[in-house]
């Protein structure tokens, strides 16, 4: 499980700073996850050829979504959390209003987590060999295709058990899958409209096409060019 690393909150609070890259899919969920908590974030857009010395001193990863939290008790001093499952886990710590973790139940976080990690570890590089065949015109299209499918029967079956992946209500894996199957969706776009997962178009569709979603993918100016920074999120 990421580890959120602890913090002191005090009131006013200064702004977290969240560095994004809009169309990333690892950025798009901890945006997803930060509006649905009812958080807001100053929204630092970048790309990652020119990555600004801010984000490479707070992280030396430097790659996005990375979220700064200064400590209002000692202004010097501040938190990171460079990780997107960390930053989503920890927007639903601080607010939870329509229970996303399903903190109601003991073994619904850990199922979400474990099936988050499964597709980032596994699927994850299947797919990015999936795009690769299609975009290099690769004779086994196909065959990476089906290695994609194997994970997507476990979540069309999910589907047609409830509204959402773990139950009948969205929760924390919803969000975190959703950028992904999103990706896979475009790479063939006709096969993926006749292919067998009308659960899984539903709810895809129903993400794609909700106010979140508009609010989550709205266009920044890059900060390294305007220095300024905007205000995303929901607040409650």
């Amino acid at each position: 499980m990421p580890t959120i690393r602890e913090h002191t909150m005090t009131l006013p609070m200064t702004l977290p700073v969240l560095y994004s890259l809009r169309n990333c899919p690892y950025a798009m969920r901890a945006r997803l996850a930060i509006y649905a908590s009812g958080q807001q974030v100053h929204i630092r857009d970048l790309v990652l050829s020119d990555k600004p010395a801010e984000l490479m001193a707070a992280s030396p990863k430097a790659t996005v979504p990375v979220l700064v939290i200064t400590d209002n008790a000692l202004m010097d001093q501040c938190h990171v959390i460079d990780e997107s499952l960390a930053i989503m886990l920890w927007a639903f710590s601080q607010t939870d209003p329509d229970h996303y973790l399903h903190s109601q139940s003991t073994t619904a976080l850990p199922e979400m987590l474990a099936i988050i990690t499964q597709f980032d570890t596994e699927f994850k590089g299947l797919l990015e060999q999936y795009r690769c065949s299609k975009r290099y015109h690769e004779p086994t299209l196909t065959q990476d295709r089906q290695a994609c499918e194997q994970y997507l029967g476990n979540l069309e079956s999910r589907l047609t058990q409830h509204q959402y992946l773990l139950s009948d209500n969205p929760s924390l894996l919803d969000l975190a899958l959703m950028p992904f199957i999103r990706q896979f969706a475009r790479v063939e776009r006709q096969w993926y409209l006749q292919a067998p997962y009308p659960q899984l178009r539903r709810w895809l569709d129903h993400y794609l096409q909700s106010k979140m979603f508009t609010k989550v993918m709205a266009q920044y100016p890059l900060w390294l060019e305007s220095k300024q920074d905007h205000v995303f999120g929901k607040p409650q």
